[in-house]
């Protein structure tokens, strides 16, 4: 992408903007322990609100959500944000209260409060390989990926993938390692103003350029586009050529959003995400009072409607418009399976076999079928269970999950090798919207570009805060120095922002060979959040369960989640919704065999004002209200 002398001054003015007020609010941060991880508890609903959004939306929200939205899956990938609405609310008035009563830094640290010293210990070592493995080198992947497109062959901002992981990384580093969490809150308030700014822009563009573009031009999302005039405005052209990729609901065999994880299995990491995951509560674990964190809760959600209207639209329109350009890129990156393709198909002995995207597929049904009878063939040869399956006659279902499904079955024990042909490069929507509609030289590419890397840098930083947190709180001054001083606390926090940032910048560049890195953060979370939502659930609910449930409800999770990923065929969400009610009976069991002579009481460990705000609840109500209208408008 060019950028002019106008858009570089606004681009560094703004990242400076941010650092600088980052910078400037750590002044004083680090006398304590409260003041460094907790913003000395006293944040404003305002800035709780915002700099939740802040610390949510990301790179792998810009640019994984708006390659999925690109991909088949269109609005429905927006039920991790609608749905997010509704679960924040609840967070606000059914959470909340027990976590600010108790007085705790982290999220581990209430556990101890209810089961004892080992529950603590497993998810604090839980939350840390999450933080650290997952969401920091997911973001600092997805975000020096972003950066690098953009800024290729561009002189002195061309670092590669490597280098622009390692510059957001060190940016994010130093604010954070100066002033904790106060810094990443003002530097927020900032970031996750101009990061819905910057997505309402490029949603603008879109839907202008869609709209000047006669229809020959466009590619149809849908395999059944409506006719639409050349003349049509741009939404009329989103909807017609879209139909199907406008609606919440995909069929139960789905492997990513099915209609039945609506119901049960995307509440999972819902409620994980939003009420127990340390990086976003410990913005509303630093409010003030209970009612600010309340208010400042469901102003969150408020904000979460608007989100896929700034995200999820763009990706959609980015298909339409450059199909050919995102096929290009996939040829360019995946080269050798489609050579594979090309060598292979009609011989089934080579043991090579294909699994299609299915946007792809529909939009290419002589292709597809070519792949359909190969990989029918291949189940032949290979003694694979090819019952039942007519390549003249198959269904979706039988097309993207049995024949995948019974592929991968034999796949070891038969040495085949599959491919996943895409077709297209999804996650490069963004890149191409942002380089081929944003006007150049008023400034407009810089402040896009700005709040883009401005969204990046704000996540990092709240991972950074949080997985510092928990290691000094959890780790270092209860199984290193019991003893240490509020100072040398901070220390340790500020060394542990500087050993993180390290290595995810280390580990980020090898994360290219995940394909979505949406579904990569995602998918992986599940090893761990359903059962760190069960224990918190039950630990509420039912408070004679002995503190082996805590210990019990940990460890099971990732066990069972892994067997239903190697043995079944259940789409992830799903899995979740699975171990879940399966680490929660467990619990149960356990608390009816061996129950507590007297229930754990939940004591009150704050000075802080803990009265509710009856306000937040008829805001809340109306936000409920609304994401239920616009599930029905586009279910």
């Amino acid at each position: 992408m060019s950028l002019s002398t106008i858009d570089l001054v606004v681009f560094v003015v703004f990242i400076a903007s941010v650092i600088g007020l980052g910078l400037y609010k750590s002044k004083g941060e680090g006398k304590d322990s409260e003041s460094y991880f907790l913003a000395g508890r006293g944040l404003m609903w305002w800035l709780i609100g915002v700099s939740l959004i802040a610390a949510n939306i990301s790179s792998e929200q810009f640019v994984g959500m708006s390659g999925s939205a690109a991909d088949y899956m269109g609005l429905a990938i927006s039920s991790y944000e609608w749905m997010a609405a509704i679960t924040l609310v609840v967070v606000a008035f059914a959470f909340l209260p027990y976590f600010l009563k108790s007085g705790i830094f982290t999220m581990p640290q209430f556990l101890q409060q209810r089961y004892g010293d080992g529950t603590r210990a497993i998810m604090a070592f839980m939350t840390m390989v999450l933080l650290v493995f997952v969401s920091l080198t997911g973001v600092i992947y997805a975000g020096g990926l972003t950066m690098s497109e953009l800024f290729a062959d561009h002189g002195f901002l061309d670092l590669g993938l490597t280098g622009w992981c390692w510059m957001i990384g060190m940016m994010a580093a130093i604010y954070i390692a100066a002033g904790g969490l106060n810094a990443s809150a003002w530097a927020d308030l900032i970031q996750g103003i101009a990061l819905i700014l910057g997505g309402a822009i490029i949603t603008y563009f879109a839907l202008q350029k869609l709209g000047m573009t006669p229809v020959s031009e466009l590619t149809a999302g849908s395999a059944h586009p409506k006719e639409v005039a050349d003349n049509a405005s741009g939404i009329a052209k989103l909807i017609a050529l879209n139909h199907e990729k406008m609606h919440m609901k995909l069929p139960s065999w789905d492997k990513n959003i099915p209609w039945t994880a609506l119901i049960l299995g995307l509440w999972i990491p819902n409620f994980y995400y939003w009420g127990l995951n340390q990086y976003i509560t410990q913005r509303v674990l630093g409010s003030s009072s209970l009612k600010q964190g309340q208010k400042g809760i469901v102003f969150a959600a408020g904000m979460k409607l608007i989100i896929p209207f700034v995200i999820v639209i763009p990706g959609i329109i980015a298909f339409n418009l450059y199909s050919k350009e995102l096929s290009e890129i996939d040829a360019r990156k995946n080269a050798a399976d489609w050579t594979a393709l090309e060598q292979h198909v009609g011989r089934p002995e080579s043991g090579r076999a294909f699994v299609a995207n299915i946007q792809w597929a529909r939009l290419n049904p002589e292709k597809a079928a070519a792949i359909d009878a190969h990989n029918i063939a291949v189940l032949k040869a290979k003694g694979g269970d090819a019952s039942g399956l007519d390549a003249a006659a198959l269904t979706e279902e039988q097309r993207f999950a049995i024949i995948p499904a019974r592929l991968a079955k034999i796949e070891k024990s038969a040495g085949l090798t599959l491919h996943p042909i895409q077709g297209y490069k999804y996650d490069a929507a963004l890149n191409l919207l942002m380089k081929n509609l944003l006007p150049e030289n008023i400034g407009i590419r810089g402040f896009v570009i700005a709040a883009l890397l401005g969204a990046i840098v704000s996540s990092l930083a709240a991972v950074l805060n949080a997985a510092s947190t928990i290691f000094t709180m959890d780790i270092y001054q209860r199984y290193f120095s019991q003893n240490s001083s509020q100072k040398g606390l901070v220390a340790a926090g500020r060394i542990a922002v500087g050993v993180f940032a390290v290595i995810g910048c280390l580990l980020a560049p090898n994360l290219d060979k995940f394909g979505s890195i949406f579904k990569y953060i995602q998918q992986f979370q599940g090893y761990a959040s359903p059962g760190i939502l069960a224990v918190f659930v039950f630990g509420i609910l039912n408070r004679r369960g002995p503190g082996i449930c805590g210990v019990v409800g940990l460890l099971l999770n990732p066990l069972l989640y892994w067997a239903l990923d190697q043995y079944t065929d259940l789409a992830f969400l799903d899995a979740m919704g699975v171990c879940f009610f399966s680490v929660l009976a467990v619990m149960w069991i356990i608390a009816l065999v061996k129950p507590l002579a007297q229930p754990v009481v939940f004591e009150t460990r704050t000075t802080m004002n803990v009265e509710g705000c009856a306000s937040s609840k008829i805001a809340g109500g109306i936000v409920i209200a609304c994401t239920l209208l616009l599930y029905v408008i586009f279910w």
